[in-house]
């Protein structure tokens, strides 16, 4: 069986997910109703333009924190959290900036388009603070920041009940999010000060040493944001609000069992990342498993939405969005080679092997670009799904390929294909 800690672990990230998923669907399908694709489409340019700044407003800190956290004493806690949220707070402000200056130059005669991504980009501030939650993570404690989100979560819901029944408009929607990362972002730093081994302090020398380590990650994250959010935004530009809504709307359909993978990655993240400091055998004998759980899984995922994609349509968002139906039928596989990508980070993080980051993601990112220059004035949101598809498998395998010094991580991936480990899995575990 797995280890004891971080089953328990994994079973409060995913019931807590698993509720969290059915309140998002049911909300967000009658808010995409009420809104209509053209209103859902502008949420979801303002939402996509703060995804894009993401990698920049975290510093890279998020792909190194539970590492440090891992390997760190307990009195070093407090300085590599302090001085982590104090660097990402400062650069979510500068991050706000760079958005509005980004709207005004390409949205400037839509007044309704700049409100809606002025109050959407606050946000950022909150998700700034939010990277406690990698604590909790490191410490195998997930069930705190899993309940504090799903309690947000509800609670942000009961605010958009309140908006559709009195039907208020499109600036008060771009404000839900807003409300929920301040809730888990003031709940989580309040549970860190009543569990901590030590006080959260910021360091200069700590900063510096943090940075020369996460700065790989900070390029390798904006040309993730670039080939994950580009289609959204061109949609936006190129063809209409409609273009981006209808292509939202197969997103969150796509995205409707996320929640699984997400938990499979956050839970088993740290022990591999600890059997690395047991043996090489242990260590790969825990990524091959961990491909192979992801891939198998995201196989079901991908057969039974590509089979179903019209009535998961029909019944989540309307006739009025059938246009979704195709798109969501290509975008489902995309999220699957996008999933194998987190599993490859932990290996390079584990092997140390980040300055390859940037080479694959710039890859990606000007592929990704370039073939929706091309297909998105052709195909529409197919285009646009098509671009994304092509964009995830070459970026997340071929590259594999081609950069010779993380080849052994391709290796493993393709021994993760063997059917064999998801039966070892359950019956040997994680090795310790």
């Amino acid at each position: 069986m797995l280890n004891n800690k971080v089953v328990k672990n994994a079973s409060w990230i995913i019931v807590c997910r698993v509720v969290q998923s059915i309140v998002s669907l049911v909300i967000g399908s009658i808010t995409a109703r009420y809104l209509g694709p053209s209103n859902y489409g502008l949420i979801n340019y303002a939402s996509s333009l703060v995804a894009f700044v993401v990698p920049i407003m975290q510093l890279g800190l998020s792909g190194i924190l539970v590492r440090e956290i891992v390997n760190a004493k307990p009195e070093e806690e407090g300085e590599i959290l302090g001085t982590a949220l104090v660097l990402s707070f400062v650069s979510s402000l500068l991050c706000i900036v760079g958005i509005m200056s980004f709207v005004w130059l390409m949205n400037g005669n839509e007044t309704e388009t700049i409100i809606v991504c002025a109050l959407h980009s606050v946000v950022l501030v909150f998700q700034a603070l939010e990277m406690i939650q990698y604590w909790f993570q490191a410490k195998l404690k997930s069930k705190y920041t899993s309940i504090t989100m799903l309690v947000a979560y509800v609670i942000v819901s009961i605010y958009k009940v309140y908006l559709l029944v009195t039907g208020k408009s499109v600036y008060m929607f771009a404000l839900s999010q807003v409300i929920d990362y301040f809730i888990i972002a003031f709940v989580l730093i309040i549970l860190y000060n009543r569990q901590k081994s030590s006080s959260l302090r910021f360091s200069i020398e700590r900063a510096k040493n943090m940075f020369s380590r996460s700065k790989y990650y900070i390029i390798s994250g904006m040309m993730v944001a670039i080939f994950a959010q580009t289609d959204k935004i061109m949609l936006k530009n190129m063809i209409d609000d409609s273009a981006a809504g209808f292509y939202a709307a197969a997103c969150t359909c796509a995205g409707v069992t996320g929640f699984v993978f997400n938990a499979i990655i956050d839970s088993l993240r740290p022990k591999v990342l600890e059997s690395k400091n047991v043996s090489q055998e242990a260590f790969e004998f825990n990524v091959t498993r961990f491909y192979s759980v992801i891939i198998y899984f995201s196989l079901i995922q991908c057969i039974g939405i590509t089979v179903f994609a019209e009535l998961i349509v029909k019944i989540l968002y309307g006739e009025q969005y059938f246009a979704s139906v195709n798109a969501l039928r290509l975008i489902v596989w995309y999220s699957t080679f996008s999933y194998l990508g987190s599993v490859r980070n932990v290996w390079i993080l584990a092997e140390e092997k980040q300055k390859y980051l940037w080479v694959i993601n710039l890859s990606g990112a000007l592929t990704n670009v370039a073939l929706n220059f091309i297909f998105i004035p052709i195909w529409g949101i197919m285009g646009a799904a098509f671009a994304s598809l092509v964009t995830q498998i070459f970026t997340n395998v071929v590259m594999g390929f081609i950069i010779k010094p993380i080849r052994r991580n391709n290796i493993l991936m393709i021994k993760g294909l063997n059917p064999v480990p998801i039966i070892s899995i359950i019956k040997r575990g994680i090795k310790k």
